[in-house]
């Protein structure tokens, strides 16, 4: 792995195993990993590193941490061809000092630093993203510090996912380099991490002259979200909810000053508030506003949402 590093003794036994033809070799590599806690070291191919970077789209404004990172390979591709910065840990101190030879052969080492460090012990808020290849356990002991992570970080692991945390992207790339030139199947798997939704929120808005109270409850597990809205004395199921780090979007449908009104919305969550637009539609309105929502106040103390754009049909009246 970019570095599961640790084990290197044993791989000479995995390949005579896959060579005599004693099972696949993914399968035994496999085994071989699941048989030991620690982090053993297994290069991610070339190819994998630079499909992981392209997932996240790495650019010049990106920080990146590789936790394992081996030879260095990730952070030196994220520097030298996408102009990133960044630093990679290992426990091992041979991977630490290849890295830094290859950083320098790469001129990148004004971009570039790696530590020999605990990657639990490592401070990962600078990250903007985040790479890594550990073993399932160590991903999902991982997690929950993941997910304290500035909202919108992005995180890219190879091979291994994060449990009931689903990918928000997962894709399957075959590389002859895999398994020392084995060759085999690379699964690469991407999440946001995702703003803190979960809760009530509370704002006012504007349909068709009169000012409305709208209140929305909130369920989050990871980014999927769920909930119902309180608008008139009448509630409605959230529909097509979204959570992409700190980017929300649902919409409903529900009765408002006698008509069925269709509301839209898409914002971004600052802590302990929603700022975007709202789409109104109805039989007698059709309105854009801005959107303004505060987490557990009351409906009168919340925002209120300021027009920016409304069209009537022509002729028609509005409520």
């Amino acid at each position: 792995m970019q570095s599961i590093s640790c084990l290197e003794a044993r791989w000479p036994v995995v390949k005579r195993a896959a060579c005599a033809g004693a099972m696949p070799l993914a399968l035994v590599a496999t085994l071989v990993l699941a048989a030991d806690s620690r982090v053993p070291y297994v290069p991610t191919p070339q190819g994998v590193v630079e499909r992981m970077l392209d997932i996240a789209k790495v650019g010049p404004s990106d920080y990146i941490i590789d936790l394992g990172s081996g030879d260095g390979r990730i952070v030196i591709t994220a520097a030298s061809k996408h102009g990133a910065r960044g630093f990679g840990v290992d426990l091992n101190p041979e991977r630490i000092k290849e890295s830094n030879d290859n950083a320098r052969r790469a001129g990148v080492t004004d971009k570039v630093a790696f530590y020999q460090r605990n990657l639990f012990e490592t401070d990962l808020s600078q990250a903007s993203v985040i790479t890594m290849y550990l073993l399932p356990r160590v991903n999902l002991e991982l997690r929950p510090k993941l997910l304290e992570l500035k909202p919108g970080t992005r995180l890219v692991s190879h091979d291994f996912d994060m449990g009931d945390w689903r990918a928000d992207t997962h894709i399957a790339v075959k590389d002859e380099d895999k398994y020392g030139g084995a060759g085999g199947t690379s699964d690469i798997y991407f999440w946001v991490v995702p703003a803190k939704a979960e809760g009530t929120w509370n704002w006012q808005g504007p349909v068709g002259g009169k000012l409305q109270s709208y209140e929305i409850r909130l369920d989050q597990k990871h980014q999927v979200i769920t909930g119902s809205v309180w608008v008139g004395g009448r509630t409605a199921t959230l529909q097509g909810a979204s959570l992409r780090g700190t980017e929300i979007t649902f919409q409903f449908t529900t009765e408002v000053n006698g008509s069925p009104v269709k509301h839209e919305y898409s914002g971004k969550i600052d802590g302990g508030s929603i700022n975007g637009t709202v789409a109104i539609s109805g039989p007698r309105v059709h309105a854009r506003s801005e959107w303004n929502a505060v987490r557990g106040t009351r409906p009168a103390e919340a925002g209120t949402s300021t027009p920016v754009h409304a069209a009537r049909p022509h002729g028609g009246a509005t409520n």
